[in-house]
């Protein structure tokens, strides 16, 4: 059974990210002209911050040195955390979702924009705004009827607790 680049990167550098307690989300390689670039894509509960970024490509880089798996063609190598359009898949996509608004697709064609309050092993409690005055509304959704989720990038909330500290730098 041969294995695909992906797959052989992933079981070479899994183990690396993961010693960085680190999730391997993605690993691509795209051309780029004469040249490919190697994306990886790691996250964590906490996030990731970019000195974490630039120390574990320089271990990834080391790592494929020694190996032929890139192969002899030039390559560029790019380690990043996911950007804020990246889709829900993931039970832990979910959990880090928490607190936050989401766009759900449904199965069945539908459609919800809600605030993930908890998340456990079959689905999500959900807040829904209410519209025009409204009462926000409890919902429970089942993972098995979400067809795709995404974070909804939000400029305007207002600031609590659970939010990020750099809404309080943008303030000051």
């Amino acid at each position: 059974m041969s294995t695909t680049q992906s797959e052989r990167l992933r079981e070479l550098l899994e183990p690396l990210v993961s010693s960085q307690d680190l999730d391997l989300e993605e690993i691509t390689v795209t051309p780029a002209g004469k040249r490919r670039v190697l994306r990886i894509v790691v996250d964590s509960d906490e996030g990731v911050l970019l000195d974490t970024c630039a120390e574990l490509s320089r271990e990834i880089s080391d790592r494929l040195d020694a190996t032929d798996a890139m192969g002899s063609g030039e390559y560029v190598l790019e380690v990043t955390s996911p950007g804020a359009d990246r889709p829900l898949t993931e039970h832990r996509h979910y959990a880090r979702a928490v607190g936050r608004l989401v766009k759900f697709q449904l199965h069945d064609g539908g459609e919800v924009v809600a605030r993930v309050l908890t998340v456990d092993d079959d689905g999500l409690d959900l807040e829904v705004p209410g519209v025009k005055g409204r009462k926000p509304t409890s919902r429970r959704l089942a993972f098995d009827a979400v067809a795709k989720a995404r974070v909804e990038i939000e400029f305007n909330r207002k600031h609590d607790d659970t939010n990020d500290t750099h809404e309080e730098a943008e303030e000051a």
